[in-house]
């Protein structure tokens, strides 16, 4: 049930729980005294009956009567008032009696018993030959009336109090049973999980606002562990990525140290001395495209870091895109076959996705056998390039759009290898490469983070023995805002 709901029928149950306990309660005593009265007016009744024969005597209503037979009626339950038909009182067993009262009292109510809390009063007038002569009056006072009243008023009194506290001490059980403890254990859990903590809780079974309140926090729970488990790898990623960097780093370093140190002797001859300054150029390069990487990979894993796509001619900016690495391919030991068939707009950011085609390519030249053909490529989805591996068609299942294909050929890369290629600071067995030219192992991966930010996919397919190819897609532009 839900908390909400319990605590509506909570509220009313102790609304309710008080009135019918005090009626009850009215309803017992009010029968009881009803039985009781009965009983009370019979008795009182036939004492009456006894009382009044002696009353009727016509001689007590005069000056000076002998009023001992009177007296001795009287008691401590029995009192007796005599009046004279002028409303002065003759005698009274009373002593707070008034010494004379209006007729129209006296005589208000003649002949009948009348009930009060504390007594029953009786009045009757005395004749002699049809002569008024005077009243009296009778009072029987309910001395166990009230006695039993009183005692009843305090066991009621009482009754309600210990009604109300078995009402209070319940609904403070229930209380503590549905919201205090559910709740001092979640807090309790959310301790535990702020100290590091794992928690399995057991409040998720509750049908009610604690228990999805519990599984909000397991949700919570699951989401941070896992944001932790993330932010954990990333930090181990980027320490191992500045250690490896700064050894990458220090090699060409040593390099051009040691060789501008050699270029300061000057028995060096000339061509020496310009093979030298082009070793320090090459290795100048190779660090700076280094850093260049780690630049481009740091401003990519920022979440503000947001690029600026440009709608452009696919024919006209992928020509372009395609154009001049032919003799830089030479210059590899590689031939290299262009194929751009593109049509319609693409929304696309120029540097990056050009930053995208130098990687593929820079991978393509590390990693082919020297001697081979590197296909480079930019259709519309749903070709394939003349001259693409056999296993690379069923892998182009995009139906619009357009793909950019680097392909080379050499021994291929191992099932088991293909996802971690896309990793930061993976790194293929330098036996693979060129050479065993070594790089920062993050050209792959920031050819990725580019080409999801276009809203594309890259995918790498390979076969052990013919070659590797990247394919990288991307959607056609829909004339949205950038």
């Amino acid at each position: 049930m839900k908390i909400k709901a319990w605590l509506l029928i909570t509220f009313f149950i102790v609304m309710v729980l008080p009135i019918t306990g005090a009626y009850s309660l009215y309803v017992w005593i009010n029968a009881y005294y009803q039985d009781k009265n009965v009983g009370e007016y019979f008795e009182k009744l036939t004492e009456l009956n006894q009382v009044k024969s002696t009353l009727e005597n016509p001689l007590y209503y005069t000056k000076n009567a002998d009023i001992k037979e009177i007296e001795a009626l009287t008691n401590d339950q029995l009192s007796i008032t005599l009046y004279s038909k002028s409303g002065l009182r003759l005698y009274s067993s009373d002593p707070l009696k008034l010494v004379f009262d209006s007729k129209e009292r006296v005589f208000k109510g003649l002949y009948e018993l009348k009930q009060n809390y504390n007594a029953f009063t009786y009045k009757e007038p005395v004749y002699q030959d049809g002569e008024l002569l005077g009243v009296y009056e009778i009072q029987l006072v309910r001395k166990d009336w009230v006695k039993g009243v009183e005692s009843r008023s305090w066991l009621v009194i009482a009754s309600s109090i210990v009604l109300f506290l078995l009402i209070y001490f319940a609904v403070m059980m229930l209380l503590n049973r549905k919201l205090n403890r559910p709740l001092h254990e979640l807090m309790r859990q959310m301790r535990t999980f702020a100290k590091g903590e794992h928690v399995e809780s057991n409040l998720v079974a509750r049908k009610d606002e604690i228990g999805e309140l519990a599984q909000t926090f397991l949700a919570m729970q699951e989401e941070i562990e896992t944001a932790r488990a993330h932010l954990k790898t990333e930090q181990q990623q980027k320490e191992l990525m500045i250690a490896s960097i700064s050894h990458d780093l220090k090699t060409p370093l040593t390099a051009i140290q040691a060789y501008a140190e050699s270029l300061q002797s000057k028995a060096l001859s000339e061509e020496q001395q310009e093979e030298y300054r082009q070793i320090i150029l090459t290795k100048s390069e190779t660090m700076k495209h280094m850093l260049e990487d780690l630049l481009m990979y740091t401003l990519l894993q920022s979440t503000s870091y947001h690029l600026e796509l440009v709608a452009v001619d696919g024919t006209e900016f992928f020509e372009m895109a395609l154009s001049d690495y032919e003799q830089l391919c030479k210059d590899q030991g590689f031939k290299l076959e262009v194929t751009c068939d593109i049509a319609g707009m693409y929304a696309v950011h120029p540097k990056q996705l050009q930053r995208v085609i130098d990687n593929l390519m820079s991978n393509a030249w590390r990693y082919g056998a020297v001697g081979t053909t590197i296909g480079l490529a930019a259709v519309n989805a749903g070709q394939c390039p003349i001259g693409c591996f056999d296993f690379v068609s069923p892998a182009l299942n995009k139906q619009h759009g357009m793909y950019i294909i680097v392909q080379n050929s050499g021994q291929g890369v191992k099932k088991e290898d293909i996802e971690k290629l896309f990793e930061p600071m993976y790194q293929a067995d330098t036996a693979r490469t060129k050479a065993g030219e070594r790089g920062t192992g993050l050209g792959l991966n920031i050819a990725k983070q580019i080409i999801e930010k276009h809203g594309g996919t890259v995918e790498l397919v390979s076969k052990e023995g013919f070659g590797t190819v990247v394919l990288c897609w991307l959607p056609p532009f829909k004339g949205e805002n950038l």
